[in-house]
């Protein structure tokens, strides 16, 4: 096996031809705009493809520098935080509360098929932790926090190249599946779009930045940025201290919250209001960084760790991704009100329960970029998937493995 390592330049560089990849193969397929196929994932799954052929035809393995793709995620959440109001989030009240509550009983729902499905297949019934919420709910980082204790303690052997081939499947479908069930759900019962062109994320369809963005706007809003990041550094080093682990970007979000609303506070809204113009700056920096980190994302995949599982894992992934969809439609948007809202949360939430955070905000822009901003939907995802899930997926996994 040759291994060939690409540097952080050139990987991060490779990144954004990619997304221009995307970009244009969208803007050709009126059959991928109307389903709100995000333009990252394109580019970055053509990469995945490549790699794998490389791997499997020339026994090359290209090995990505990513270490960029941290700081832009930083850099996204930072800025959704920057322009959310403590207004917004008190509205978010009872939604959290309601998706918070949904997303812990699918938790409940995807072990109990995984842990099924594992049995008929004359395995330990804990293996089918491994492509249930795991991987799924908890994403690569729960993954490699739980494989080598479901390894040493309950011999599953392969729980982690289980874990990793779930999370990159259920990765891509979670891409895939967002804006097609929003787009349904918005035609079927008719909803009225915002048309609200203030997005956390980019820009609604063709409209422009009004007014046009200048240099003080981007630097402006690039300032901000770069203080919330050095506050959030030091949110999440306070929390850590106190023994409760969270993913880096809940400091930066919380902390783009409180530089908002004690700026606006201290400041009074009239001085606050100046910041418009950098709100604009916010949305364009926001959606550069969450583009170039799905692309990465999904470059980085090495599709040829699925060998050896393929039937397992298949029909294991056929059904979870079944169910996230029944489960959406059927239980999720009817409970979280039947509106605009709900129709984006609910494109975020096989985000949720298949992918990551980013999927589920990289789906809600998609269909937001179409219809409008839903605000409300850009605060209740990311602290559900971010601040509280995690806490619930580790004490189901903890009662249900019996460790």
């Amino acid at each position: 096996m040759n291994i060939i390592s690409v540097s952080g330049l050139v990987s991060f560089t490779l990144a954004i031809m990619l997304l221009f990849c995307g970009k244009s193969v969208i803007a050709h397929s009126p059959f991928l705009r109307r389903y709100s196929i995000p333009e990252p994932v394109i580019g970055g799954f053509l990469c995945a493809l490549v790699t794998a052929l490389l791997h499997g035809i020339w026994g090359l393995e290209l090995r990505f520098e990513l270490g960029m793709s941290e700081v832009l995620l930083l850099y996204f959440f930072a800025g959704i935080g920057l322009k959310s109001e403590v207004g917004s989030l008190l509205k978010g009240g009872r939604p959290l509360l309601m998706l918070l509550l949904l997303a812990t009983l699918f938790i409940l729902l995807q072990n109990g098929l995984g842990m099924g499905l594992a049995t008929l297949f004359g395995m330990p019934p804990a293996t089918g932790l491994m492509v249930g919420s795991v991987s799924l709910t908890g994403g690569v980082g729960t993954t490699l926090a739980w494989a080598p204790l479901l390894s040493e303690r309950l011999g599953i052997g392969n729980a982690m190249e289980l874990g990793v081939a779930s999370n990159t499947v259920g990765l891509v479908s979670a891409c895939l599946i967002g804006g097609p069930i929003a787009n349904h759900l918005i035609r079927r019962h008719r909803l009225q779009p915002s048309g609200d062109v203030g997005l956390e994320v980019g820009t609604l369809g063709d409209v422009q930045y009004q007014p046009p963005l200048s240099y003080h706007d981007v630097l402006w809003a690039w300032m901000w940025l770069n203080l919330a990041l050095l506050l959030g550094q030091a949110i999440s080093a306070a929390l850590a201290e106190t023994n409760l682990v969270l993913p880096d970007f809940v400091g930066c979000l919380l902390a783009g919250i409180l530089i908002r609303n004690l700026g606006q506070w201290l400041l009074g809204e009239r001085r606050v209001k100046s910041w418009s113009a950098a709100s604009q700056g916010l949305s364009l920096i926001s959606d550069i960084c969450l583009g170039v980190f799905l692309v990465m994302a999904l470059m980085g995949m090495q599709l040829w760790q699925l060998g050896g599982y393929l039937l397992f894992i298949g029909t294991a992934l056929t059904l979870q991704i079944g169910l996230t969809i029944a489960f959406t439609l059927m239980v999720l948007f009817p409970l979280l009100g039947r509106n605009y809202e709900a129709s984006v949360m609910a494109a975020g939430f096989g985000g949720i329960t298949l992918g990551s955070t980013a999927t589920a905000i990289v789906n809600m822009s998609a269909v937001t970029q179409k219809y409008g901003a839903a605000h409300q939907a850009f605060i209740v995802v990311p602290l559900v998937c971010g601040f509280f899930i995690d806490i619930a997926n580790a004490l189901i996994i903890g009662l249900m493995s019996g460790l």
